[in-house]
C-alpha cells in the first residue's frame, strides 16, 4: 500500500491501549529491515529520519525508498521527520512527501516553543499531514540535540500547549534520555497519567533505547501511543557487521554486510514491537 500518515495509526493505538513502534533508519538496509519486521508481525510502523540523517541521504532519497517498500507492504507504513529542527526543514519534508513531521521547539522557552510549533503545525495542517510537538526536555544526546538536564513536562502547560499549537501528538518528557543510559533512569511514570488526564491527543515517548521492557510496557499502559527507538538500532546494525568481519576478515562484499545488518535489525525491531503491543494491529 502507499505511505500513510501517522494520524489514524496513533488514534488506533490510543484507543487500543498499545503503542506504535517508531524506528529511526539511517540507510536502505535499516529501512527495509524495519518494514520486513512489521510485515512479519502484521504491525503498523513508523520510519523516522533525523536532521543529520537527511543531510546524509536527503529527504527525497529516504522518501523514495520508504515509498517503494510501503508499496510492497500489506501493513501501514508512515514516514516521519524526527526532531525537525527548523520551520524550513519541516516545509522541505512536506514538499518531499513525508507523511508525518515533528517540530522540536523544546529548546526554546514556553511561549517561543508555542509560536514556532504552531507555525509548523499550521503549514502541515494545510497539507493534511499530522504534526508532533515536544514540551519539556528529554536529556542526553541524539543527532544534533544535546541536553544536559531533564526538565519533565508540566501537565497544565501541556494542555495549553496542545490547545494553542494545534499539534496532533505530543512528546512528553518523563526523565528519559537520548542515547544509552550511564545509570538506571529514574522515570516519572505518574507524569504520563497526569498529562493524559488533561490532553486528548496521543502521547509520545522519546529516549526508549536502553529502557527495560517493563518500563516501556508500563509507559504504554499509562498512555504512550508512540515509542521512539534510535540508538539501539544503530548499535545492532553496526555490531552485526563487526561480527561478520571478525569471522571473515577478507570479506569485501558490502551486500553481505548489509544482509547481516538487516537480519539483526529485523529481529531487534520485532522484539520491540512485541513490547509495544502493536503486533497484529495492522489495519
Amino acid at each position: 500500500m502507499s505511505l500513510v500518515t501517522s494520524k489514524q495509526m496513533l488514534l488506533d493505538a490510543q484507543k487500543g491501549g498499545y503503542a506504535v513502534g517508531a524506528f529511526n533508519v539511517e540507510n536502505m538496509e535499516m529501512l527495509k529491515a524495519v518494514v520486513a519486521a512489521a510485515e512479519e508481525l502484521q504491525a503498523p510502523v513508523m520510519l523516522q529520519t533525523t536532521p543529520s540523517t537527511v543531510r546524509y541521504g536527503t529527504l527525497e532519497t529516504f522518501k523514495a525508498m520508504a515509498a517503494a517498500e510501503a508499496e510492497k507492504a500489506t501493513v501501514p507504513v508512515c514516514l516521519h521527520l524526527d526532531h525537525g529542527s527548523s520551520y524550513e526543514l519541516v516545509l522541505n519534508a512536506l514538499r518531499a512527501g513525508y507523511t508525518s513531521v515533528m517540530f522540536d521547539g523544546s529548546h526554546a522557552d514556553f511561549e517561543e516553543n508555542i509560536r514556532l510549533t504552531k507555525q509548523a503545525a499550521d503549514a502541515a495542517k494545510a497539507c493534511g499531514i499530522p504534526v508532533e510537538g515536544e514540551l519539556g526536555k528529554v536529556g542526553g544526546k541524539e543527532d544534533d540535540l544535546d541536553v544536559e538536564e531533564d526538565t519533565n513536562t508540566d501537565p497544565n502547560q501541556a494542555k495549553e500547549f496542545v490547545e494553542r499549537t494545534g499539534i496532533t501528538s505530543l512528546a512528553v518528557a518523563i526523565g528519559t534520555a537520548h542515547g544509552f543510559y550511564a545509570n538506571k533512569p529514574v522515570l516519572d511514570k505518574e507524569r504520563i497519567t497526569q498529562v493524559k488526564k488533561l490532553v486528548s491527543i496521543p502521547l509520545v515517548l522519546h529516549g526508549a533505547s536502553g529502557l527495560s521492557d517493563e518500563d516501556v510496557r508500563e509507559c504504554v499502559q499509562r498512555g504512550m501511543c508512540k515509542v521512539n527507538f534510535a540508538t539501539e538500532l544503530r548499535v545492532v546494525y553496526t555490531d552485526a557487521g563487526k561480527k561478520l568481519l571478525l569471522e571473515d576478515p577478507d570479506l569485501f562484499d558490502p551486500k553481505k554486510l548489509g544482509v547481516a545488518g538487516m537480519e539483526a535489525v529485523k529481529e531487534f525491531v520485532k522484539g520491540r514491537m512485541l513490547v509495544c503491543g502493536c503486533d497484529h494491529k495492522a489495519r
